[in-house]
């Protein structure tokens, strides 16, 4: 039975890795997987995911997934998408539509909260959407579970307002637990 999972974790926490893994195992097996990833994401160049580790593959934008024919996308086993939090309410009901109508496996990686840990809005509809919702963990630098994203500044201070979407990685972007993201401790 085709399922819709997300996926989610900090930042840092391997979802791209994860993602790109499923793909190999699928390829591996002789099945096909198409991966995904929201046009907004150019951080690694047009039509690529790419982990930190130095994984990368091809992919297509969701914008073209929606755009493919009935016929095209049935030749799938499953889809997976990178960085869903940066899809639309639309986009995710048309991921449901994959799932229930097309019976085709659904896997999304992403965030679920931003830097002021508010929803982004693909994380909150495959929150309250999808059949399966696991977390991938990664920890703080003083041990604990890293839940939050703390964006920072170039002095390393961290930052908690401007623009919800700042594309960066360990550049901009550091995972801490909870009650250090509430006290602005990013080391």
């Amino acid at each position: 039975m085709a399922k819709l999972y997300f996926r989610y974790g900090a930042m840092g926490s391997s979802k791209s890795a994860n993602a790109l893994m499923v793909e190999y195992n699928y390829r591996e097996r002789g099945k096909k997987a198409l991966l995904v990833k929201p046009q907004l994401d150019t951080r690694d160049g047009d039509a690529y995911v790419s982990s930190r580790i130095g994984l990368k593959c091809r992919c297509i934008y969701l914008e073209q997934l929606i755009q493919m024919q009935e016929q095209e996308l049935r030749a799938y086993d499953c889809i997976i998408v990178d960085e869903a939090q940066f899809a639309t309410k639309n986009q995710v009901e048309f991921l449901v539509h994959l799932v229930d109508d097309l019976k085709i496996p659904v896997i999304c990686y992403g965030l679920r909260t931003d830097f002021k840990r508010e929803f982004f809005e693909g994380s909150m509809w495959l929150m309250a959407w999808a059949d399966v919702i696991e977390e991938i963990k990664t920890v703080c630098w003083c041990g604990k579970a890293a839940t939050c994203n703390a964006r920072f500044d170039e002095a390393g201070n961290m930052i908690r307002s401007g623009e919800q979407i700042v594309m960066g990685a360990n550049d901009r972007y550091i995972a801490v637990c909870r009650r250090h993201h509430r006290n602005g401790h990013i080391k």
